[in-house]
């Protein structure tokens, strides 16, 4: 059984440019979705506000500890 979801045309387009040539919204939308889980469980496994990237990390040491020549 399938259901409609009604969208603006706006965000119809938004979503069908994370689509190929043929691919279905169901198909983008289920993509999506694991996207989302994974991203959420990143968070959650390491909160942003609580780790560094490793480029600002790399920047803090070199300022703390500068290569001599």
């Amino acid at each position: 059984m399938t259901s409609t979801i009604r969208l603006s045309p706006e965000t119809k387009e938004l979503i069908s440019t994370f689509g190929a040539k043929g691919e279905s919204f169901e198909v983008i939308i289920k993509r999506l979705y694991h996207l989302a889980v994974r991203e959420q469980l990143r968070e959650f496994l390491m909160p942003s506000d609580k780790y560094i990237s490793l480029d600002k990390m790399r920047k803090e040491a070199e300022a703390k500890w500068p290569r001599s020549k």
